[in-house]
């Protein structure tokens, strides 16, 4: 880590050099350190580097001390995002360089607003990014509004390598073009249904409504206790597809499937069922049954974004954020996804210990863990 953290010493800083005090990659590194120990704030950022200012000068130069918070802000904002965006490319390249065996990854591509962003008329920034199934943002851009996603994942795309892997879309993405730049990659779709593809979504319905054909489809069913609740998941798959009449153009569709989560609460239960298409097969089992277990894996992968969201706005309180500077909102994201990543690999010496209790204890002792971080 503290490799790829050099390369803050490429970044471009468009100030006029004269009247420059505070050195742009300083003031980034302050906010990704202040991130990681509890700082959410951009006086809360201030305070920490103030009073962790000694300790800082271990890696940082700060030639004129510390920034005040709105210098620490205007200047975050000059930060091109490509920049950044490129740091958190590299860090992920670093996480995925050593996994050792092989396995698919699960990509999901999703977007998220920045409500806290949202100022008068001016409506709040809304990022669509690459999440996998362990919640690291691999990349992401900004889009005008929520229904301009799609126009988005194909940058996403050759942003990451996903040769080899699954990509996960909700309906908002199930388009002919974006299956045929998936598959074009080398990778494999899971593309939620709903009505915006003609009659696909009716038909998938249709077809497993039918009582007498599920039983003849690929099956997986997990079962989770959580708190007082019971949530079970049901997954049916089929290749049987040559009855579709807007399979074609579809490139490489193999099969299509449908969920069924049952909770139970209670005495209250609640059924959502989510069709799906996908160019991944059946699988089988060690005992030659068909099975529908990997289109389950990427279902319930893509929904794990939801987590990830959780985090920004829970753990890290983005919603609540009142930055008014577009630039400076959408940088300041980028830096929590990173400390997001770097918080969920950081080994505390305790186990289950949750991102906020990781927070807290890095606040407590930063030169304990950021030096872990770092040289770790």
């Amino acid at each position: 880590m503290n490799n790829i953290f050099q390369w803050l010493n490429s970044v471009i800083d468009t100030r006029q050099e004269k009247k420059v005090l505070h050195l742009m990659k300083d003031i980034i590194a302050i906010v990704f350190f202040a991130k990681i120990a509890n700082a959410d704030e951009w006086t809360q950022i201030h305070y920490f580097a103030v009073e962790k200012g000694q300790y800082l000068r271990k890696y940082l130069e700060l030639p004129n001390g510390i920034p005040s918070h709105d210098t620490i802000q205007r200047v975050f904002a000059m930060v091109s995002p490509d920049f950044l965006k490129q740091f958190q490319i590299r860090w992920n390249e670093l996480l995925n360089g050593n996994q050792g065996e092989k396995i698919k990854k699960i990509f999901a591509l999703d977007g998220k607003t920045q409500r806290g962003d949202k100022r008068g008329g001016q409506k709040p920034n809304h990022i669509v990014g690459a999440v996998d199934e362990n919640g690291f943002c691999s990349s992401q851009c900004v889009v005008d509004e929520k229904t301009n996603e799609s126009k988005a994942f194909p940058g996403l795309l050759n942003d990451i390598n996903i040769k080899g892997h699954i990509v996960t879309v909700d309906a908002a993405g199930c388009y002919k073009d974006i299956a045929k730049e998936i598959t074009g990659k080398k990778a494999d779709y899971v593309l939620a249904l709903k009505g915006n593809q003609g009659t696909l979504h009716g038909d998938a319905r249709l077809y497993f409504d039918d009582p007498e054909l599920p039983a003849g489809c690929a099956y997986t069913r997990t079962a989770e206790k959580a708190r007082s609740s019971i949530e079970i998941r049901e997954y049916w798959q089929t290749g049987d597809i040559s009855w579709m009449p807007q399979k074609k153009g579809w490139p490489k569709l193999k099969s299509i499937a449908m969920t069924r989560n049952t909770i139970k609460k209670d005495d209250k239960t609640t059924v959502e069922t989510r069709y799906f298409m996908s160019s991944l097969a059946t699988t089988m089992d060690e005992d030659g049954k068909e099975t529908a277990d990997e289109i389950a894996r990427a279902i319930r992968g893509h929904w794990m974004v939801e987590g990830h969201h959780h985090h920004l706005d829970v753990t890290f309180k983005e919603d609540a954020n009142q930055t008014a500077d577009k630039a400076a909102s959408v940088n300041l994201n980028i830096v929590t996804k990173l400390a997001h990543g770097v918080l969920k690999l950081l080994d505390v010496g305790r186990k289950n210990v949750s991102i906020k209790a990781k927070r807290f204890m890095a606040c407590l002792n930063p030169e304990k863990y950021i030096d872990m971080i770092l040289e770790g």
